[in-house]
């Protein structure tokens, strides 16, 4: 949990224009920080830079291929957390630092704001902070006013101050390790915006026990419903159990134990000697660690919980949902129809 309460820790705040650098847009450096004044609009300001973080569990760090400080964003953080009288100065090299990463051609230009936070609140723990935040898309508002004794309508363009495009919030602890960061990127789909993440942060996402669950959930569901159905003869409905199972199990446990998990879900030693097997694979495949022990992380198990489908479709006439008991659903084959068919069986219904 992110979480910043107070106008007051928002200490400083530069704001800079970062054009397209590939279509020869400008880049508009501003000669000194903004002065926060107005109460509201700080708490406005406020409000579009944290709210997109304070659900998100997941953390990055910065790397580079030779030093961690050839590293352009950790090393001027490193110098505005090293002293505060650096902010603006260091400000400057970061917009220009993006501006040289804005090449691609559908990279839009916008806003570019830095703002050093105090005191800023992460996962229970207090510290400095350094936020990054761009806006790109600008939203088409109504304005309806009063003039003389009849109402009138204008428009103006502006930021929806509920969408924030990208942001980073660096925060002042790891060092060694390349700090804790957090990322938002609400285009992070498209092909042009893996420069927020790759190119302008260059980080990569923690070995943490976020990072750790979520790789073991996805490695779970692509075992059940790929590889497990080339070595069996299974339906979907056994598929659904089993991802019932495994989502059963990452909910009600702490820790994710390999040996226990397979045991549990799949029972069968076949079947749990296939899963090793395939976990090793996963891992080279994907270059990706899985230990076999691990603490499991609750946001990361509630934000893949739709990983664990227990939606069985039938033709385009039935969806049913399977949430327990495997032993209360038949599968079988009608011959007079030429149709398979499942039965269910139930004490009630409402």
């Amino acid at each position: 949990m992110i979480h910043v309460a107070d106008t007051n820790n928002l200490s400083q705040l530069a704001i800079h224009k970062v054009g397209n650098a590939g279509q020869e847009e400008p880049l508009i450096l501003s000669p000194s920080n903004l002065n926060l004044d107005d109460e509201t609009v700080a708490n406005l300001l406020l409000n579009y830079f944290i709210q997109p973080f304070v659900k998100n569990a997941e953390y990055f760090h910065f790397t580079h291929d030779a030093d961690i400080e050839l590293n352009e964003i950790y090393k001027y953080c490193s110098l505005i957390f090293d002293d505060k009288d650096q902010f603006h100065e260091q400000s400057i090299h970061i917009a220009k630092h993006l501006y040289k990463s804005s090449t691609h051609p559908k990279i839009k230009g916008g806003e570019l704001y830095i703002v050093y936070f105090d005191n800023c609140q992460v996962d229970g723990e207090e510290m400095e902070a350094v936020g990054i935040f761009k806006s790109e898309t600008k939203d088409t508002y109504l304005k309806v006013f009063l003039q003389q004794d009849n109402y009138g309508v204008n428009y103006d363009d502006g930021i929806n101050i509920n969408k924030l495009d990208k942001g980073c919030l660096v925060f002042n602890t790891k060092r060694d390790e390349g700090y804790k960061v957090s990322i938002v990127d609400s285009i992070s789909k498209q092909n042009e915006a893996i420069y927020w993440k790759d190119a302008f942060l260059q980080v990569q996402r923690l070995e943490d026990s976020y990072h750790q669950t979520e790789t073991a959930v996805t490695m779970c569901k692509e075992f059940i419903q790929n590889h497990l159905p080339n070595q069996y003869e299974m339906n979907k409905a056994d598929q659904i159990d089993l991802l019932n199972k495994s989502a059963a199990y990452f909910k009600e446990n702490e820790q994710f134990e390999m040996d226990e998990f397979a045991q549990n879900v799949f029972g069968h030693e076949d079947a749990v000697a296939s899963f090793r097997s395939y976990k090793e694979q996963f891992q080279k495949d994907f270059r990706l660690d899985v230990p076999d022990e691990f603490d499991i992380s609750a946001p990361a198990v509630k934000r893949n919980q739709k990983d664990f489908k227990s939606v069985l479709k039938l033709d385009k006439n039935f969806h049913v949902y399977i949430h327990g008991d495997r032993d209360k659903i038949e599968r079988g084959y009608d011959e007079l129809t030429n149709m398979q068919y499942y039965k269910l069986y139930f004490e009630s219904e409402s």
